[in-house]
């Protein structure tokens, strides 16, 4: 497998195994059951149990957070290979390359919030937080700006609708406005738009090395 197939398939990898932690992580909470509503993505993650946030306090108890955690480091690993693994393929000019950054930071904020969960470190996974909701979604953006005839170019509509819908979502979680799908499903609409780009991306990726291989 070449480096553009492995890339893609990181990528293709990390949206479905964060998912499938947030699910069946979730579904281990006793007392209380766990809400994609009330709770945030941070709370499957939390070591201890108690009242958490004091904000918005809620009772969190994770029984499996060391999944949820191992399951956010390997989705860091796997952004962050897919990002490096790509690099020549993605595209030339700022644009891309800015793109490509923006990703990889976003990849480390992951990476941080698996290694300092919210309530060991609250500071630091508050950054890790900045990482992913703020730098992921612009890298989306920024891709909207890249040459045409690039990969990502080639997504312009689907990286500004996306990028759009994560800065949207990030400003209404930060405001705790939450439009009726509740504050944690306000997070995940900051969250959760960077992952299904990276899918989008790199099914564009093995669909255009197939047809170079096919011509």
């Amino acid at each position: 497998m070449d480096r553009d197939r492995l890339g893609a398939a990181c990528w293709l990898l990390a949206a479905p195994l964060f998912l499938a932690a947030n699910v069946v992580v979730g579904l281990a909470w006793r007392q209380p059951p766990f809400s994609w509503a009330t709770n945030n993505i941070s709370d499957l993650g939390n070591v201890t149990c108690g009242l958490w946030d004091s904000t918005r306090p809620r009772p969190v108890c994770s029984p499996w957070h060391g999944v949820m955690n191992g399951a956010t480091a390997a989705t860091a690993a796997l952004l962050a290979l897919g990002v490096l693994l790509t690099w020549p393929a993605l595209g030339r000019g700022a644009a891309a390359t800015a793109s490509r950054l923006l990703t990889l930071a976003a990849a480390g904020g992951y990476a941080l919030a698996a290694a300092a969960p919210a309530d060991v470190d609250e500071n630091r996974h508050f950054l890790a937080a900045l990482l992913i909701f703020v730098l992921g979604n612009l890298g989306m953006l920024v891709a909207a700006l890249a040459r045409r005839s690039s990969v990502l170019g080639g997504m312009r509509a689907a990286s500004l609708v996306l990028g759009s819908t994560g800065v949207a979502g990030v400003v209404l979680f930060l405001a705790q406005v939450d439009l009726g799908i509740g504050v944690g499903g306000m997070e995940r609409v900051a969250v959760f738009p960077l992952l299904v780009w990276t899918v989008l991306v790199a099914v564009r990726m093995v669909r255009a090395g197939r047809d170079r291989r096919l011509s």
